[in-house]
């Protein structure tokens, strides 16, 4: 099975300065890499009383002030300034914006890419941030997977027409180009729920957990079990399961000297690869790594830390 690695590319901070998104993904391309992704947050409510979901305490861990990149645009401007390297979202969420318009944003990305982008889609939880943007909250599982339904008809058709519970399209052209990846660019569905599975089923090609955020923890054994429910799943819908790509979204942490209670993925880099190598066995095609360093100079560090330490003993267990 090949092993593929990529790496969350923190568009906000320090790290949305122009120059920085630059060098980082201009290094990560030279380093081997096999694909970066941005997050998406369009608003940071200041009050809230939503919790987020990958924290003890349900405080979202970055404040209101901070920039930070549109994603739709940040993609586009990454596949722009690279060359090979695959440009994802992580989540995109898809119901804060209208199916139309991200379909035709990502198909000319993928389009003037030669094929690189990877939709990493999401349903949303920060109730707020919904209301801020006029989007009924409740109903979002459902509109994400009928959003997706109809992308999928922009992407695919020479023309579209579409009818549905929250999008209607009388027959319309103009949908080309279509995305450079065939048959369209892969959805990967985030969330590690029952439901999260059943949309992959549904309208994904791939699964996109977030894990190690407690009190989200999807270590192997418990990774491994989702795993083999969303097979049998998949099995029972029709569907092919090796046709599913299984990813993995987690924290990474270079550390020398780490205490009794190692976390995983943290600690010297044969621990780490010991650590990557237990996930691989369990079904993971594809990392995406969170380094959490908000410095240029140590983003790259880590970068190359990572390429040359421990990814060779992932892809060469010998």
């Amino acid at each position: 099975m090949t092993v593929r690695f990529g790496f969350s590319l923190q568009g906000r901070g320090v790290l949305a300065g122009k120059e920085a998104i630059t060098t980082v993904a201009t290094r990560a391309e030279q380093l081997g890499y096999d694909s970066i992704w941005v997050t998406d947050r369009m608003l940071i409510p200041v009050q809230s009383g939503s919790k987020y979901p990958y924290s003890p305490t349900g405080a979202f861990p970055l404040g209101p002030d901070e920039p930070w990149l549109e994603s739709l645009t940040a993609v586009t401007y990454l596949v722009t300034i690279t060359e090979r390297i695959n440009v994802g979202t992580s989540v995109l969420v898809i119901p804060y914006r209208n199916p139309i318009v991200t379909a035709k944003a990502l198909a000319t990305a993928d389009y003037l890419s030669g094929g690189r982008v990877i939709l990493g889609a999401g349903v949303g939880w920060w109730r707020e941030e919904f209301a801020a943007l006029g989007v009924p909250f409740e109903d979002r599982a459902a509109r994400t997977v009928e959003y997706l339904r109809l992308m999928k008809e922009i992407w695919t058709r020479p023309r579209v027409a579409f009818e549905g519970r929250f999008a209607r399209v009388a027959e319309a052209g103009g949908v080309r180009p279509h995305p450079a990846r065939q048959p369209h660019i892969p959805i990967w569905i985030g969330g590690h729920s029952d439901a999260a599975l059943r949309r992959v089923v549904a309208v994904g090609d791939g699964w996109h957990p977030l894990g190690l955020r407690p009190p989200v923890a999807l270590h192997p054994p418990e990774l491994a079990a989702k795993v083999r429910q969303l097979r049998d799943m998949a099995v029972a819908a029709g569907r092919d399961p090796s046709g599913i790509t299984i990813s993995f979204k987690a924290p990474l942490k270079f550390e020398d000297a780490p205490g009794a209670t190692r976390a995983p993925l943290s600690g010297s880099p044969s621990q780490i690869v010991e650590d990557l190598r237990a996930y691989v066995a369990v079904g993971v095609q594809h990392f995406v790594l969170d380094f959490s360093v908000t410095t240029v100079p140590a983003m790259l560090e880590v970068l190359e830390r990572f390429a040359a330490k421990v990814r060779p003993g992932v892809l060469d267990p010998s």
